[in-house]
């Protein structure tokens, strides 16, 4: 039996922790995450608490329940931590081990999404300065540079000239030896929301700055998210099917985001999948959950309900 024929009560779930903050780069926005799920969750009469592994190892898990990841990054989003819980039999919410893996590996989602059909900026992933030249010749400026697995923009760098891509090459391994070069697609940016299968609401994303950096994300007041989208109601049809495509593609399951690009001709492109999206006031998710008529803490609750899930099935 499933979340989607029962729901369970909050005493049925047991104990759960809720895992926030550990080691990443991300652990500031991780803990802010973790803090507005864990309050969401007490207010529904879960019996929740916080759990940082940075500080209490991996051991005290096996005494929950269940577990709510709200960690970013990598260790808490790249199927490290899930490997964990499995090995401890403990269910916890969002995309399991391989899911995880994939939606952290801007490189491996790329190619299976290539192997599919599904368009997605031509990239290279260099592994010497000298290359760079040429990288840039094949794809054109201007361009992405990525660090291969992180989150939040950290690290990312647009770039415009070819002067300006060596620093951003070196910049984006800052945050690991493997950095994914991309073509940058001129048009608007959206995100689609994927909450238990189903889609929520597009978000277009405006900004101020170059592109939807770390400070947009977080930080910006001058960041908008428009919603509805404005796109045509077959066209907004047509990017959530392409978004749970996407996110099948690489066993990601529970909830998530996806993002796109779509250019002048209305060709969307994908960019990544986000199996452990932020939870802040600045964040997509809960907005187009908002906009479904989803308050927060049901948002948080059915969230939960994936561990549920997976409590049953594994």
């Amino acid at each position: 039996m499933t979340s989607e024929h029962r729901h369970p009560e909050a005493a049925e779930l047991g104990r759960v922790a809720v895992l926030m903050g550990g080691s990443s780069a991300e652990r500031s926005i991780s803990l802010a995450s973790g803090a507005e799920c864990l309050a969401a969750l007490q207010s529904r009469g879960v019996r929740a608490e916080a759990y940082d592994p940075a500080s209490n190892g991996l051991n005290g898990l096996g005494d929950y329940d269940r577990a709510f990841i709200a960690l970013h990054g990598p260790g808490g989003e790249d199927g490290v931590i899930q490997g964990a819980l499995d090995a401890l039999g403990v269910p916890y919410t969002g995309a399991g081990v391989l899911g995880s893996a994939l939606g952290m590996d801007k490189l491996r989602s790329k190619q299976i999404w290539r192997a599919m059909g599904l368009a997605t900026p031509d990239f290279r992933v260099p592994q010497t300065a000298e290359a760079l030249p040429e990288v840039a010749e094949a794809l054109g400026l201007p361009l992405f540079v990525k660090p291969l697995r992180e989150g939040s923009s950290l690290g990312t760098t647009r770039v415009r000239a070819l002067d300006e891509l060596e620093p951003a090459w070196r910049a984006a391994r800052a945050f690991g030896d493997d950095v994914l070069i991309e073509r940058c697609i001129e048009g608007d940016e959206y995100t689609v929301g994927i909450l238990d299968g189903e889609a929520l609401p597009t978000i277009r994303i405006d900004v101020v700055t170059d592109f939807y950096d770390f400070e947009a994300k977080y930080r910006s007041e001058a960041t908008r998210m428009a919603i509805p989208s404005g796109l045509p109601a077959v066209a907004e049809e047509r990017l959530a099917a392409l978004a749970l495509e996407a996110f099948a593609a690489i066993d990601a399951s529970g909830w998530g985001r996806v993002d796109v690009m779509t250019d002048a001709a209305g060709e969307h492109w994908l960019l990544e999948v986000n199996t452990v999206p932020g939870m802040t006031d600045h964040s997509l998710v809960p907005a187009a959950a908002k906009a479904r008529g989803i308050e927060f803490d049901e948002l948080v609750w059915r969230i939960l309900l994936t561990s549920w899930r997976h409590g049953e099935t594994r």
